[in-house]
């Protein structure tokens, strides 16, 4: 680049910035609340929750779950290395055990704690507190996610006023396992990604309880 080049570069780039629009607030977004939920009702929210995570091949477990340790070795027999990003289980290895972003690749079972979980989409939120080391939710090979049922919001519109999503360097909606689905509409899960997602409606320990 020559110097008349720069000069008519800089002297457009000056014009630009000489010539802002005045700052405006952002639009108000308006609240789409789903009828059926006006009430927010809890039961209605985990059973709408079910049904569309069911629809997207994910699996909720609404039984009380007391030995978390017993159920997942029973539910992945084969499992060797199990990362656990909640304080309350020990697992095998912890997020902090990695030494690289790519190491999670060798997770067979992840099990973290979502903050939410969506109604309408049947949606998880995991953000980088509750990884701690992001690909562990993408590059295991099975998820198992704990969920507070009275974290369930109605729908998409209700979750991103979740404070996640102003306050978190990385927040990401989960909707069930990985899949694929072609023109003939045949969806084909895993294609990538987890192969499983179990969500467990379990609220979280008691300050100071742990097992495992």
């Amino acid at each position: 680049m020559n110097s008349t080049q720069a000069l008519s570069r800089n002297t457009i780039l000056d014009s630009v910035r000489a010539n802002q629009p005045a700052a405006q607030p952002m639009p108000t977004i308006p609240h789409f609340h789903t009828n059926h939920f006006q009430t927010n009702q809890p039961a209605d929210l985990v059973a709408a929750f079910s049904e569309s995570i069911a629809r997207m091949a994910g699996v909720v477990v609404t039984e009380d779950v007391p030995d978390l340790d017993s159920f997942l070795r029973a539910r992945f027999p084969d499992a060797k290395v199990i990362c656990s990003a909640i304080p309350e289980y020990a697992g095998t290895i912890k997020p902090a055990n990695l030494n690289h972003w790519s190491e999670a690749s060798t997770i067979d079972v992840c099990v973290v704690r979502s903050p939410m979980g969506v109604a309408e989409t049947g949606s998880v939120l995991l953000s980088d507190t509750e990884l701690q080391v992001n690909t562990i939710a993408f590059l295991a090979h099975d998820l198992v996610v704990l969920l507070d049922p009275k974290q369930i919001v109605p729908n998409v519109h209700d979750a991103y006023e979740h404070p996640h999503f102003k306050l978190r360097s990385y927040s990401v909606l989960m909707t069930g396992p990985s899949g694929s689905g072609d023109i003939g509409a045949i969806v084909v899960h895993p294609a990538q990604g987890v192969k499983s997602l179990t969500v467990l409606l379990k609220p979280p320990p008691n300050v100071g309880k742990r097992t495992g």
